[in-house]
């Protein structure tokens, strides 16, 4: 059966954007750049709410522009070529290799995981991984903490009392001090 997996940046303080919804303090780093596209490449199927499609639709075309460097180009490819499902209450329609999704999150998740792949379903943005968290959904947690405190914004982790105990699975520290950190919830 397929894992789900929520992989994102985040603060030392747990936020992946700040007060001002920006997320400047995750600099370009060549190693973690690189990390995460390998990471991508594991994926079958991507979820993402809203804000992250919009976010990420830069990537739709991004291989286009022949001034990128061979690791954006190679991103590009991967994430372009990526099967991803969109839930949204607000958008009509969606572009590339993306479909609205036609059931709820739970509904989704579980015919995806029934269905022949390779590759983890991944899980992309705060609000959407929120609600999987409480449906207890999420098999893995992987995160790539950034050295810096930025003192407010959405968190990285579901705002809701509940206890989940985890397993610590991986972790790596990049010459940029970011440490990836990769934790299953044992089941």
């Amino acid at each position: 059966m397929r894992s789900v997996t929520y992989s994102m940046g985040v603060s030392l303080d747990g936020y992946i954007v700040g007060p001002d919804g920006g997320f400047d303090w995750t600099p370009p780093d060549e190693e973690v750049f690189r990390f995460a596209t390998d990471e991508v490449r594991q994926v079958g199927v991507h979820l993402l709410g809203r804000r992250l499609y919009e976010t990420m639709l830069y990537w739709e075309t991004a291989d286009q522009n022949p001034a990128l460097d061979f690791s954006t180009l190679e991103f590009a490819t991967i994430w372009k070529a990526l099967p991803k499902v969109v839930f949204s209450t607000k958008l009509s329609a969606v572009q590339g290799n993306t479909r609205l999704a036609s059931g709820g999150l739970a509904e989704e998740i579980e015919r995806l995981r029934a269905e022949p792949g390779e590759g983890n379903i991944a899980i992309g943005g705060a609000t959407l991984a929120a609600e999987a968290a409480a449906l207890g959904l999420i098999d893995e947690y992987r995160a790539r903490v950034y050295p810096v405190l930025v003192g407010g914004g959405i968190p990285f982790f579901p705002q809701r009392e509940r206890r989940v105990d985890l397993e610590l699975v991986e972790t790596r520290t990049f010459s940029s001090k970011v440490v990836y950190l990769r934790y299953r919830v044992p089941h």
